[in-house]
């Protein structure tokens, strides 16, 4: 069978059967396309064809780069990436009878060092919030509409894609809460999985303000989202990663790039400082693991639910924002 068919197959296993997100499913695709236009070049076009020798020849590629093509070689992390695309789609083809065996069972993935996400300090979040903008006293639904999406990405430590595929309907009953009342709301994260985040005070009140005083003026086509873009349609994740950065930047944060391209301050900055912050404040790792949705805990592997009430008071007196 051809392995650009038995890629196909697998992404829409990924998609459908495992549940992966768009931008998982995306970053698959990028990685597979390279390795099947490596294989081509390499006179093979069929799955079963493939050996451990041209595997390895990939991993060479992707770390040395091709002065042919113009690739660029990639960083340990991008190639270790790329080759678990691979092993995943060699184990795909195994399991469902299209080869013989595993042939990519045996690769080891390059050992990458270990990047500490960066995390902003209280007062750089502060600072950073107050680039956003001003709910009480700014006219431009831009900066309104900005100041809530950086309050709420902050206060329930959100993924971009989780705070970009929200509509308005998911907000409207934290709105609804009394002041100094526990607020949370459900989303779904990786794998559509649901979980429940908090949102503190200073968050529904940001979203409140957007919904009242700026998302009317953008909502031209009466769509569900909540975040939406001067055209009226849902805001995409480009500009969300954009309004991150320029306000990094009005907030002495620097907006740019480090060494590796990555953006100094992007949405994912506020979710890592959500975390850091609670941790800091004395929350138990196994309840910040619940409200950031990740499976398990790395260094026990054990995935341990905590109850709604264990979350609220963790919270509430962890978070600085909470109240």
């Amino acid at each position: 069978m051809r392995a650009s068919a038995v890629i196909g197959e697998y992404l829409d296993h990924l998609a459908v059967e495992k549940g992966a997100s768009r931008h998982t499913i995306a970053a698959y695709r990028r990685d597979l396309c390279r390795y099947s236009e490596y294989l081509e070049a390499s006179g093979i076009c069929e799955i079963g064809d493939v050996d451990e020798a041209n595997i390895e020849g990939f991993r060479r590629e992707l770390a040395e780069g091709d002065p042919e093509s113009g690739a660029r070689p990639l960083a340990a992390s991008s190639v270790s990436r790329a080759l678990s695309s691979v092993r995943g789609l060699h184990r795909f083809a195994a399991r469902d009878g299209r080869v013989a065996a595993d042939v990519a069972a045996t690769v080891e993935l390059p050992r990458a060092g270990r990047r500490l996400p960066k995390a902003l300090s209280v007062s750089e979040t502060v600072a950073l919030l107050e680039a956003a903008g001003d709910t009480a006293s700014d006219t431009d639904p831009g900066r309104i509409r900005n100041r809530a999406m950086l309050e709420l990405l902050y206060s329930s430590g959100l993924r971009a894609a989780e705070l970009l595929a929200l509509d308005v309907d998911d907000v409207s009953a934290v709105l609804e809460v009394p002041a100094g009342d526990f607020a949370a709301m459900r989303v779904v994260g990786k794998g559509q999985k649901e979980r429940i985040v908090p949102v503190g005070a200073p968050a529904r009140a940001a979203v409140g303000a957007y919904l009242v005083r700026a998302r009317p003026a953008l909502n031209r086509s009466g769509r569900p989202a909540l975040f939406l873009n001067a055209r009226g349609g849902r805001l995409s994740r480009q500009t969300l990663w954009t309004v991150v950065g320029d306000c990094a930047e009005r907030a002495g944060l620097g907006g740019g790039t480090d060494e590796q391209g990555t953006p100094q301050v992007s949405p994912h900055t506020l979710r890592h400082s959500f975390a850091t912050h609670l941790l800091e404040g004395g929350a138990d790792i196994r309840v910040v693991q619940e409200m950031l949705g990740h499976s398990s805990v790395s260094t026990t592997q054990i995935y341990t639910k905590v109850t709604i009430e264990t979350l609220r008071e963790v919270w509430a007196q962890s978070h600085p924002r909470a109240t």
